[in-house]
């Protein structure tokens, strides 16, 4: 059983917006050291069984692509303390920074730039908000030993458990964006409803 609440709790989110780009920043602390938790967010095998099945050529300048989902190119890498690249578009970047935390655990910040935001203002970031939410919450999940070896990440992403995830984490999204002021509570209501079919279909708000 996932534990939904720990897990929605064990993340910090912030909604930021400079002109037409909109960023979201994500925190998370887990019980791994920097390079071991660089491997699994690196590794292709690795990332297959928490995240998505992934092709390309993983270095400075290569391009890789998510099994039916979204691509882009390797713009910067500094193993294992971060790397940068395009996901989807030229306009949408992607970073993500591993620093040292107490212990053996390891901070991990996610940032997604959008320039070309999917909604008014900071209302675009639930088209990618919970997205991610799944993603950190499918690395948690592996790096404390509690998926199966035989794990699929695109069934798991359908299951009734993740479903309630995600409908707590849109949510918890709606908030965040609430909270930063940066788009307007008709644009935030339209955008909300959009995210909660994707993300948990049936759901009311």
């Amino acid at each position: 059983m996932i534990d939904i609440l720990e897990h929605i709790n064990a993340v910090q989110r912030e909604v930021s917006r400079t002109g037409e780009t909109v960023t979201v920043l994500m925190r998370r602390t887990y019980q791994a050291e920097p390079e071991e938790l660089w491997d699994a967010l690196t590794d292709p095998e690795r990332m297959r069984r928490w995240f998505w099945p992934v092709t390309g050529d993983f270095k400075v300048g290569g391009i890789f692509q998510l099994e039916q989902n979204a691509g882009g190119e390797i713009l910067e890498c500094e193993p294992p303390k971060r790397f940068k690249v395009t996901f989807g578009g030229p306009t949408s970047l992607l970073e993500l920074r591993l620093s040292p935390a107490s212990g053996s655990s390891t901070e991990l910040e996610l940032e997604h730039s959008m320039g070309e935001a999917p909604a008014p203002g900071g209302s675009g970031a639930l088209w990618v908000g919970p997205g991610w939410d799944g993603g950190l919450l499918g690395l948690a999940l592996y790096v404390d030993g509690d998926l199966p070896a035989d794990n699929n990440p695109v069934e798991l992403a359908e299951s009734p458990e993740v479903l309630q995830f995600n409908e707590k984490s849109v949510r918890a999204w709606i908030e965040s964006i609430r909270s930063s002021g940066t788009t307007s509570e008709t644009d935030l209501a339209e955008a909300a409803k959009i995210s909660m079919a994707q993300f948990a279909p049936g759901t009311d708000l």
